[in-house]
């Protein structure tokens, strides 16, 4: 065997050991979504594969905003994001460059969260749990608000009793925030503010932390107690749209030291692709995965897990990408 025919073959035997590797590269699909995501879309990642097993999903929960900013700020790679609020999408993606469309696809409910050992446990319930929540011996959580929007929502949910409850001073006495939050700022001995709204549960499990701010999905799927509350308090009903905007919260914005106002709405969440230098990696496989949780067989899933859902998506700006 010649030299030339010896280097022929090493180079073919290197190429085909290089394949699996390179299928298996593009067989991924990057996921971002909101951690109250975490339980549906680990079941829809799990009949997606089922019905494509060429794919593999990588899913990476956080906060939806700062999922948002990995994809906008530092550019990171990512086929799909999925926000628990859908304006996340709208002004941290599609208004920078990073996303041309947003599929509006799911809804939920705010609750107060607890356990039978939270203190007063055995008697909260929908008529007194402001009254509760602000006794000294109470320990209440929420999420950050610059990072997730559950954490913004809590703060919209509050004021928003305040008000149906006529408590003048409710906000004040459970969180006394100035209209916005910064790290350090919460009452300490009374209030814990972790990045994401399911950092929380293992604290209220671990008896850590009394009630928190959650929403009713993620309540359900982890079979833990809540507080059902009044469609004019929970952000949950298009019909008190008008109410919900009636108060408001600051959060940071997209350069350090500016804030923006996240006013009450309905909640809505929504799904996407990012678009730009970065992303997405694997195209085909974020369309597909996009498509997958948009249909009927997406929406019976994030049924059974207790969220409530868009029907027929509404699908806003250019999703060619989708076709």
């Amino acid at each position: 065997m010649s030299f030339k025919t010896l280097e022929n073959l090493v180079i073919i035997t290197l190429i085909l050991l290089a394949i699996p590797t390179l299928s298996l590269a593009d067989s991924k699909i990057i996921v971002f979504h909101a951690g109250s995501l975490s339980v549906p879309f680990e079941k829809i990642s799990k009949a997606f594969e089922k019905q494509y097993p060429q794919y593999k999903i990588i899913r990476e929960p956080s906060g939806s905003r700062m999922a948002a900013r990995k994809i906008s700020d530092i550019h990171k790679p990512c086929d799909v994001i999925a926000s628990a609020d859908y304006s996340v999408i709208d002004k941290l993606l599609i208004a920078t460059n990073n996303a041309k469309f947003n599929a509006l696809f799911a809804t939920n409910s705010m609750a107060v969260v607890f356990t039978d050992n939270s203190r007063y446990a055995e008697t909260i319930n929908k008529n007194n749990w402001v009254d509760i929540l602000t006794k000294s011996d109470v320990v209440v959580g929420h999420s950050n608000p610059n990072d997730d929007p559950c954490g913004y929502r809590a703060m919209l949910t509050s004021l928003l009793a305040q008000k149906y409850y006529h408590k003048k001073d409710f906000f004040k006495s459970l969180f006394g925030y100035p209209g916005y939050y910064k790290p350090g700022m919460e009452k300490k001995g009374k209030v814990i503010v972790r990045p994401k709204e399911t950092d929380l549960i293992a604290l209220l499990e671990t008896h850590n932390i009394d009630y928190i701010f959650l929403y009713k999905s993620v309540a359900i799927q982890h079979n833990l107690k809540y507080i059902n509350l009044p469609p004019q308090v929970s952000l949950s009903s298009k019909k008190y749209a008008d109410l919900y905007k009636t108060v408001s919260f600051k959060v940071s914005g997209k350069k350090p030291g500016k804030m923006i106002t996240k006013i009450g709405e309905p909640m809505i969440y929504g799904i996407t692709i990012p678009q730009n230098s970065n992303s997405p990696i694997n195209r085909k496989g974020a369309k597909l995965f996009v498509n997958f949780v948009l249909s009927k067989k997406g929406a019976k899933i994030m049924k059974e897990c207790g969220q409530g859902v868009v029907e027929p998506p509404i699908i806003k700006g250019d999703d060619s990408i989708l076709k």
